[in-house]
């Protein structure tokens, strides 16, 4: 195991750049900051590196979707990576783990220990699902449309063209070949689409394009013959058995249901005439068959079949449409339960929970997903990322909330720790070009290209501004000064820098100077000036409210792409399209030094790119700017695979990170395949169009486009990040790209904790720990060694007078496990005082940090209030009991005494 103490000298210098800062981005704050670094430097040099925390923005690509046996979370593609939604607490995550290409079916052991996902080109990977590690790669060489586990989990049927196998599921140790093939079943004229298992996992089933449905076994039965089941007229989507095994419900692509039932059928009366099989003179046999009992139709036309599931528990058939209407009906009855509209697009899949009372849809158009409550008719969850590109990302002043503006016109608010979009503003009418907070984060402002300026209140959440120029113009870019009184947005058509006041929301000035588009505007935190760059080859200061208004002009050799302020304002970078970074002295307007970026940058070749990656011209400059916490270093983005960090004063490129390996987006690869070249364009690219339905390959794009028509995500999307920005807590950063907004973070999950050395943490010592008055090592191990019995005894045998202490001294990693038990066990325990002390004495030790990271610790807080209340409510109930009842005593203490002397 590697020394999580000592690091590199690069990532000391890394990690020395993610100091924290605070919200307010004054001088004050800035040379606090400084004076702070070197006792900061000692904690943050433990960390190794920066890790990617979790993908926001993009909720669905494609694929199936997977429920987890308990039902709690859903499993969703996400291009080449694997999201996992918590619907309970509220939370997602995104595995670290990425394929070669875009991920099209998944599946997960009945146990939920493995999960295997296979991508455009059959590679699998197997992965233990608890521990998110990959364990073994395979090519199943052909495109698979379906994979499943058996219902006992001891193997695994995969769709392999007009073929089924059926493989062993492998263990969890590391193996050579862990795959085992246990059967290869043919039979099919065309490609299989699904499967399914019975409930006693010794039979499956397999539907076809080829409109048949085929019933084979996983072992070999004496005098059984593989039924076939024929009579629809369309692709047959699913078909299952019932959980009696004496019926099977398939749907196929035409919006037909047929109920088929096994049994035994004499004579001709019986039989359909187009079925009969036997000769005139033995009509009357005895056959045991599947035979067709009913036949329905969903009336959708000329809506497609393009998603379907069963419930067997509870006889429920989920159908999606290709108009985005789903229907919920129960068989065999075929009552109609539910009919929605939940989409404007095709419904690509659909699944439900182990109970039947959650239902999961994912549309890959729209990059939606929802997960309904069919019960009470309510959303579970409603989740959507931007239709098209992101174009900009801004953090609010506590790192907790990110707002992403998207060339679909909307403004979406995302929590950085649960990953959720809890807030969409539409009201722009074109591309949002660039967004930003302000006031502490309560206001959000965005620019968009339909010509309006927006304020946004994050409170009421609503738009409660809008500021717009004289003349039509589309707006570019956008800055708030740092008292958010004051907002300026930039154009592309006219040139200009609008000023408005937010408080009467009139246009104060307008600053004409530029001779083409302004790319860039940003305010120094600290003087009132506002910089602003242009496509003229110049970057401009301007004395916003200074009444000279003093004009500096920072001329440069090319367009200039990108400009950002150091959190101290006295110094201002800018990016020019020959991937230079300029670094400029804001007072004296003077050029202190640069930072060739151009090969950095530079990498991966798209498909039609006739010549290679280093001679390409595209891609090799950096759109976007932001400096770290401390100002000693800055981070860029553009057109390209790669984002780089440099350290200003060495001008060293510290790391650079490669924001996708996906090859199914352009822009990936550094060489490509000779062979795939043709005279008319790359061959991956005309495969990568093909579609097996005709609506699908229908083109309805205006001629001589050359982007294609971005509704059915015709384009071949290209590897490249819009915006970058730092966390103001100095400990992340986001970016956003073409597959979402990437988070990278601190590892906060490697800390040096001497318990985690230990190798005889066992309830003996814990215990010896314990009776020598060691509480806080007691306890610390109670928590290592994760045994309820053992950490109960502990927590009860710390006495109430060293509780301030060890709380004080409790390390933050375990503060998280400390408070769930104390929630949990609060409700059980009789000992509410005990456990009061406990919460007042962390709050008041560690309530910085948790107000910090309030976000990771919303749910225990939750449990808290509600232990607290529980208790509040039950003292209060007995209190009230106690005095009724003592009222009540009192009141025939008196009848006593009135009847006592009555008989006297």
């Amino acid at each position: 195991m590697a020394d999580v103490g000592s690091t590199t000298w690069v990532d000391t210098v890394f990690a020395h750049n993610f100091i924290s800062y605070t919200s307010d981005h004054n001088q004050t704050a800035f040379h606090r900051v400084q004076a702070t670094s070197g006792r900061k430097n000692d904690k943050l040099s433990s960390f190794a590196d920066v890790q990617f925390s979790n993908l926001c923005g993009t909720v669905y690509t494609g694929g199936n979707l997977l429920f987890t046996p308990d039902g709690n979370s859903v499993l969703s593609p996400v291009g080449n990576r694997v999201s996992v939604f918590d619907l309970v607490n509220n939370k997602s995550y995104t595995m670290p783990f990425d394929m070669s290409k875009n991920i099209v079916c998944m599946a997960l052991s009945p146990q939920a220990t493995l999960l295997i996902t296979i991508d455009q080109d059959g590679r699998a990977l197997l992965v233990n699902f608890p521990r998110q590690v990959v364990l073994h790669h395979f090519n199943f060489k052909e495109k698979v449309k379906a994979i499943q586990f058996s219902p006992d989990g001891k193997h695994f049927a995969v769709t392999h063209g007009k073929n089924v196998q059926i493989w062993k599921t492998p263990g969890f140790t590391l193996e050579f070949a862990p795959f085992v093939l246990h059967r290869t079943y043919t039979g099919h004229y065309d490609d299989i689409v699904n499967i399914n298992w019975s409930p006693d996992s010794k039979y499956f089933m397999t539907s076809s394009e080829d409109l048949s449905i085929r019933i084979f076994t996983v072992d070999p039965l004496p005098d059984f013959v593989p039924p076939v089941l024929s009579g629809h007229r369309d692709t047959v989507m699913g078909a299952w058995f019932s959980a009696d095994r004496q019926n099977i419900y398939s749907v196929s692509k035409d919006g037909a249901l047929f109920h088929w039932k096994y049994g035994t059928y004499t004579g001709l009366r019986d039989l359909n005439p187009e079925d009969m099989d036997v000769d005139e003179g033995n009509e009357w046999v005895d056959k045991v068959r599947w035979r067709i009992m009913k036949k329905h139709y969903f009336m959708q036309t000329p809506a497609k079949v393009k998603s379907c599931e069963f419930f067997a528990p509870s006889n429920l058939m989920v159908v999606g449409f290709s108009n985005g209407i789903f229907g919920l009906y129960e068989v065999p009855s075929f009552n109609t339960i539910h009919t929605l509209s939940i989409s404007q697009k095709n419904i690509d899949t659909v699944t439900i929970n182990r109970t039947g009372e959650w239902l999961a849809f994912g549309s890959a158009r729209l990059g939606q997903l929802l997960v309904w409550e069919w019960q009470s008719e309510t959303y579970v969850l409603k989740q959507q990322g931007h239709f098209y590109d992101m174009n900009s990302l801004s953090y609010s002043a506590d790192g907790q909330t990110l707002a992403t503006g998207g060339d679909d016109g909307k403004v979406k608010v995302w929590n950085t720790t649960s990953g959720f979009c809890y807030v969409t503003f539409s009201e722009h009418k074109s591309g949002v070009s660039a967004v930003e907070f302000a006031k502490q984060g309560k206001v959000l402002f965005s620019a968009s290209l339909d010509g309006t300026v927006r304020a946004f209140d994050l409170v009421r959440y609503r738009n409660f501004r809008t500021f717009t120029s004289p003349n039509p113009v589309q707006f570019s870019s956008l800055a708030v000064d740092p008292s958010g009184d004051i907002v300026c947005a930039g154009t592309m058509d006219t040139f200009e820098i609008y000023v408005w006041s937010v408080q009467t929301g009139k246009l104060l000035d307008i600053l004409a100077g530029h001779d083409g588009p302004v790319s860039s505007l940003a305010f120094s935190p600290t003087d009132m000036l506002l910089a602003s760059s242009s496509w003229d080859h110049t970057a401009r200061t301007w004395d916003v409210f200074g009444r000279n208004k003093v004009i500096e002009l920072l001329p440069h050799q090319t367009e200039v792409l990108a400009v950002t302020f150091r959190p101290d304002g006295k110094q201002l970078a800018t990016s020019t399209l020959d991937g230079q970074i300029c670094f400029w002295d804001v007072e004296e307007s003077k050029l202190l030094t640069t930072i060739e970026g151009r090969k950095d940058i530079s990498g991966g070749r798209k498909l039609n790119d006739r010549t290679t990656a280093e001679n390409a011209a595209s891609g090799k400059a950096f759109n976007s700017l932001c400096y770290t916490a401390d100002g000693s270093s800055i981070i860029g983005g553009g057109s390209s695979k790669y984002i780089c960090i440099y350290d200003i004063e060495t001008n060293v490129l510290i790391k650079k990170f490669q924001i996708s390996e996906n090859l199914a987006l352009d822009g990936t690869q550094e060489k490509l395949n000779s062979k795939n070249m043709t005279e008319f364009g790359s061959l991956e690219e005309m495969e990568a169009d093909e579609a097996s339905d005709l609506e699908d390959r229908l083109d309805n794009t205006l001629p001589g486009t050359q982007s294609g028509d971005l509704s059915v995500r015709r384009t071949r999307p290209e590897a490249k990040s819009k915006a970058v920005r730092f966390s103001p807590t100095g400990r992340a950063w986001a970016a956003a790209t073409t597959d979402g907004l990437l988070i990278y973070s601190l590892d906060d999950s490697i800390m040096f904790d001497p318990f985690d050395l230990e190798i005889d943490i066992t309830p003996e010592s814990v215990m010896e720990a314990l009776e020598e008055k060691e509480y806080l090592k007691a306890l610390c191990m109670a928590f290592r060694l994760n045994e309820k019995t053992v950490l109960h005894d502990v927590f009860e045998g710390i006495p109430p007078d060293s509780v301030d202490l060890v709380a004080r001294g409790m390390p933050q990693k375990y503060l998280q496990k400390l408070l769930q038990f104390v929630g949990v066990h609060m409700e059980t325990s009789p000992h509410i005082e005990f456990h009061l002390i406990w919460v007042t004495s962390i709050m008041t030790a560690h309530g910085r940090y948790l107000k910090e990271h309030r976000g990771e610790f919303q749910a225990v807080f939750r449990a808290l209030h509600k232990g607290v209340n529980r208790v509040r409510d039950d003292i209060a109930n007995l209190c009230d009991s106690n005095t009724y009842t003592l009222k009540y005593l009192l009141s025939q203490q008196g009848v006593t005494s009135r009847a006592e002397a009555m008989a006297e």
